[in-house]
């Protein structure tokens, strides 16, 4: 059976269209399924016979008629009845039910459902199909909004032409269908909602289904006469979500009782597959915003170090997984850098990447060791259940002292692109993946050279069906020292635009698994611009610590800050004084900002209180957030950090 792109929507341009000859009057045309019962006697529709869709078979000879009159041209979709046997004209109707079933589930979403409805009827049932849905449309169980809107969802009509090089009549796409309404309310008790409350497909030659008609389709849409037109209520699970109208032209035979049958049909399995892609649609959409939103949103701007990250979520049929991504501040100016991989593609997997994500965010503000870290992870995928595996890189960098340090669970190991654009793929021990129980998990400590840059990337990037991991590695690692070579030696490549070029290596067939990309550019902070001291937890610490910051901010022509570097440092350190049993770490780290740090081994962490008047203390951290830039407290295993930064320009 040809097949006709008919509706306006992003078809084909109308020359590349395969085009459709209606055969003269005496020969049998081949049809989906013809309607082989005369509209009316008195119509005087030429009899011609019927011939079955069946691929192969070979037409039956024509019996020509002589009906009385002029002779109207015959069309795919109409035969006459009487020309073939009722059980060989049901067949075919079964034959063409089938094929139609088969067409409109093979549609994964909306559209694709309503094609294959308009693309299974259009010729091989009627001239015209016009498809209405419910705007918008209700989703399981929810209650549907008022009031009840049907809008046009789309339309396929064909025209007849003649052809230019003989007499035949060609079918066409229609440039210019006949216009219908686009938007109807249906309005409680009016015709339309009478018959979709009925839900069973009815003619048009009632009064009330072309009150109907007309009500849905609008005043300058003309209805066909007789049993020309069929109005087929679209029930999903629930409840009416549209309507599907089905016409034929006054030269063409009309409808007959079976075929309301047919339309019956179409018109469940098309309501039935639009339920489940609305659903199917909506899962999808929730379980790729739950993955969305546990990651995060912007990534912080930690002193030393620039940080770039990209996510793809996986192919059509697996865009859910469980690739992660982060980047946390720690105390002392260093940062977590974490990417994991929870293995399966699912909304269980994006749930259960969340989870860890979470751990992972408050594991490291306690301030853990990497190996630490990872093992606390572990013991949590244990306790969320069976088989709650997943794959982590959990590094840590010290910008002061250009270092770095890594433990692995079974994850690809990180490539360091040097400044002179050398790639080295990085030795970490393997480690096995998070959930697996009862195995210890090992650091590595690394230098981290100034201008040097981390990639931390999921499998999703290295493997797929049409390489495995370590090809996928080694081209990775290419890629990079290419990327390197463009902008030469002693200049790093933009972070940014390292990122593209690396997902640009992706084919066709690696989009398998999502992915997961972090990249860190190593600036560390020189050892000059770093200024640190012990002091006694004595009542002279504070007028030393204001004595050793002036001289620093002297050093660093910070003069403009000293009165207010001098006035926040003496209450931050008074108040570690009170508290310490061992000394006091006073340090100040000169970047884009002046940040200073004051660590004392007291757990307790200071609490903003607005003091009252008759009250002696209570306003030190008053002024610190009022004067400084940013201010923080920072638990750590041994004690706490608290920090402010200041503006290094006025």
């Amino acid at each position: 059976m040809t097949e006709h792109p008919t509706s306006h929507e992003g078809r084909q341009p109308l020359a590349d269209r395969p085009q459709e000859q209606a055969r003269p009057r005496q020969e049998a045309a081949p049809a989906g399924l013809p309607s082989d019962i005369p509209a009316q006697p008195s119509a005087q529709v030429p009899q011609t016979p019927q011939v079955p869709e069946t691929p192969g078979q070979p037409a039956p000879p024509a019996q020509p008629s002589q009906p009385p009159g002029p002779a109207a041209p015959a069309v795919a979709v109409a035969v006459s009845p009487g020309a073939a046997p009722a059980g060989r004209r049901e067949g075919d109707r079964l034959r063409f039910v089938g094929a139609a079933t088969r067409r409109i589930a093979r549609g994964l979403d909306l559209d694709e459902i309503v094609l294959g409805l308009c693309r299974a009827t259009v010729p091989a049932f009627s001239d015209e199909i016009l498809v209405y849905l419910r705007d918008p449309l209700p989703v399981g169980d929810e209650r549907p909004v008022a009031p009840f809107v049907l809008r046009l969802r789309r339309t396929d009509r064909l025209r007849l032409t003649p052809d230019l090089e003989g007499d035949e009549l060609v079918l066409v796409p229609d440039p210019d269908p006949t216009p219908a309404a686009e938007l109807c309310e249906v309005r409680s008790g009016s015709a339309l909602s009478e018959v979709l409350r009925g839900v069973r497909p009815v003619f048009g030659d009632s009064a009330a289904a072309r009150a109907a008609l007309g009500e849905l389709l609008g005043p300058d849409h003309p209805l066909p006469r007789g049993l020309r037109a069929i109005l087929a209520p679209l029930r999903g699970r629930r409840r009416v979500i549209g309507a599907a109208v089905l016409l034929r032209r006054p030269e063409q035979p009309a409808f007959e009782p079976d075929d309301l049958l047919v339309g019956a049909q179409l018109a469940t399995h098309t309501a039935l597959g639009i339920d489940k892609a609305v659903l199917y649609g909506r899962e999808a959409y929730i379980a790729d915003e739950l993955q969305r939103t546990m990651l995060p949103d912007s990534l912080p701007q930690p002193t030393g170090v620039k940080l770039a990250s990209r996510y793809l979520p996986a192919a059509e049929t697996a865009r859910v997984g469980g690739d992660w991504y982060d980047a946390i501040p720690l105390p002392g100016s260093r940062v977590a850098l974490v990417v994991g991989d929870v293995m399966g593609h699912s909304m269980t997997s994006a749930a259960i990447m969340g989870q860890l994500r979470t751990t992972a965010q408050t594991l490291a503000g306690l301030d853990l060791p990497p190996q630490e870290v990872l093992h606390h992870l572990d013991e949590q995928a244990q306790r969320l259940g069976e088989n709650r595996m997943a794959t982590c890189m959990y590094a840590v960098y010290d910008p002061v002292s250009h270092r770095i340090t890594v433990a692995n669970a079974g994850h690809p190991p990180p490539i360091l692109l040097h400044l002179d654009g050398r790639a080295e793929v990085l030795r970490v021990p393997a480690g096995a993946p998070i959930g697996v129980g009862g195995v210890d998990f090992e650091s590595v400590e690394l230098d981290a050279p100034a201008g040097a840059t981390l990639l931390l990337y999921t499998d999703g990037l290295v493997e797929s069906r049409l390489r495995d991991v370590w090809t996928g590695i080694e081209q990775l690692r290419e890629r990079l020292a290419a990327a390197a070579q463009l902008t030469g030696r002693d200049h790093a490549p933009p972070l940014e635009a390292l990122c593209d070029d690396v997902l640009d290596m992706l084919g066709p067939g690696d989009r398998d698994d999502d992915i997961a990309l972090l990249a860190a550019r190593f600036d560390g902070i020189a050892p000059s611009d770093v200024a640190y001291w012990f002091l006694e937890p004595e009542d002279a610490a504070p007028g030393r610590a204001r004595r050793l910051a002036r001289r620093a901010l002297a050093r660093w022509d910070l003069e403009e800050l000293t009165d207010s570097v001098e006035l926040l440092i003496s209450e931050v350190v008074t108040n570690a004084v009170r508290y310490a049993e061992r000394p006091v770490t006073l340090r100040l780290l000169k970047t884009d900002v002046l940040r200073c740090e004051v660590g004392d081994d007291s757990p307790q962490l200071p609490r903003q209180r607005r003091a009252r008047e008759t009250d002696e203390g209570g306003r030190g951290l008053f002024l610190v957030n009022r004067l400084a830039r940013r201010w923080g407290a920072t638990r750590l295993s041994g004690g706490k950090v608290v920090w402010f930064e200041l503006a290094t320009r006025v």
